[in-house]
């Protein structure tokens, strides 16, 4: 079984990479995706391997110790790991790398040419800190702050379920430097994960994708120097909502393949299951719901074509469409795999079966990089 992408939307390049993924996928993950979904943490050796194999910061510029791709390579990784059964365990913390992607757009020439080589080698790792224990969606709430010192910061903040905090060699850490001032007093500072004050806190446990890790971090009076600040003071929720678009047709993209290998997962179960002497695709019922989760398939993957068809002609990804999408594909996907599971019957409730790994890690692509109900309010502002 493979992933039924759209081949049109690529080039030559793409395919080539394409199958280098999957190779790399089948070759250095799906062998070891379940000690790491046991030990809730994927080694840093991994993704040195994955420096070395060319699979990190694929669109950062060869000037930058990158191999020069574009974001259409991103999207590659998107549809192949969705689709993969390690995906389900690892995609947030390989989606992750796109914090080289905001580096490259946001940082000073000095941070790039130190971090993005680096970076793209699997040799360092980012987190991206934004949310906190009482603030999440809502940036300008958050409470974290860097006072100014002369030329330094001085940082205090709390923020939880932050991805890759377990080997984060710097953090790119949401703080406001103007608390009166709501988000436009947020900026976004460059933590290197070893200064004084900086400390790990609890390893969170979820509900799917946990070979991803996901944590607490706290910074106690941590002090860094003011040209660790990425762009303009106070221009960090622009910096935010810089590579917003990107995830929101990355993480549909994903739920769209995720949803894809359920569907294939569940056809070839249901076609040698037997129920009351014949298999259980002869059940009409069966053959209807299939018939519903492949045409949503269809449609879905229809829109995210056009969405895609809209970035290649234009350079740029439309706000709206993107909205749209990451509104309407993971809540299809939710829809699609409960139907699969519940197809499996006590199997799908198994962890061995796949679509079980796919069911929980699903229930999060309805929240990350925006809500469903922020999704709505950005799509209704346009009527």
């Amino acid at each position: 079984m493979s992933y039924p992408y759209n081949p049109d939307l690529y080039g030559p390049e793409h395919e080539i990479f394409r199958e280098t993924f999957r190779r790399f996928i089948a070759e250095e993950m799906e062998p070891h995706v379940d000690e790491w979904t046991e030990n809730h943490l994927i080694p840093r050796e991994f993704w040195r391997r994955a420096g070395e194999a060319g699979m990190l910061g694929v669109d950062i510029p060869e000037d930058y110790g990158g191999p020069g791709g574009d974001f259409l390579h991103r999207l590659v990784i998107a549809e192949e790991l969705g689709y993969s059964r390690a995906g389900a365990s690892i995609a947030p913390a390989f989606i992750g790398d796109g914090t080289a992607e905001i580096l490259r757009r946001n940082g000073t020439e000095e941070q790039k040419r130190h971090w993005l080589p680096l970076m793209v080698k699997g040799q360092a790792r980012f987190a991206f800190a934004l949310t906190e224990p009482d603030s999440g969606s809502d940036p300008g709430s958050m409470r974290s702050t860097a006072v100014r010192d002369g030329d330094d910061y001085v940082i205090n903040a709390a923020k939880t379920y932050i991805s890759n905090f377990v080997h984060a060699d710097a953090v790119m850490l949401a703080v406001k430097t103007d608390p009166e001032a709501g988000s436009r007093g947020i900026s976004v500072i460059i933590v290197e994960t070893d200064r004084p004050g900086f400390r790990r806190g609890r390893s969170l446990r979820k509900m799917g994708s946990n070979a991803a890790d996901t944590g607490e971090i706290f910074f106690d009076e941590v002090r860094v120097p003011v040209t660790n600040r990425m762009g303009d003071e106070g221009g960090g929720f622009k910096i935010m909502m810089s590579g917003i678009n990107m995830d929101r047709i990355t993480w549909p993209l994903i739920a769209h393949a995720a949803a894809t290998r359920a569907y294939h997962e569940t056809v070839d179960f249901v076609k040698n299951r037997k129920a009351f002497g014949q298999a259980i695709w002869d059940f009409q019922n069966t053959q209807f719901k299939l018939a519903e989760i492949k045409t949503e398939l269809a449609v879905g993957r229809a829109f995210l074509d056009e969405v895609i068809r809209d970035f290649i002609a234009t350079g740029k990804l439309d706000p709206l469409k993107c909205a749209m999408a990451k509104m309407w594909l993971p809540e299809m996907e939710g829809r699609v795999i409960d139907q699969c599971v519940q197809l499996h019957g006590g199997a799908g409730y198994m962890d061995e079966y796949t679509v079980s790994r796919l069911y929980t890690a699903a229930r999060l692509h309805r929240i990350f990089a925006g809500t469903a109900e922020i999704m709505r309010v950005i799509v209704a502002r346009s009527i």
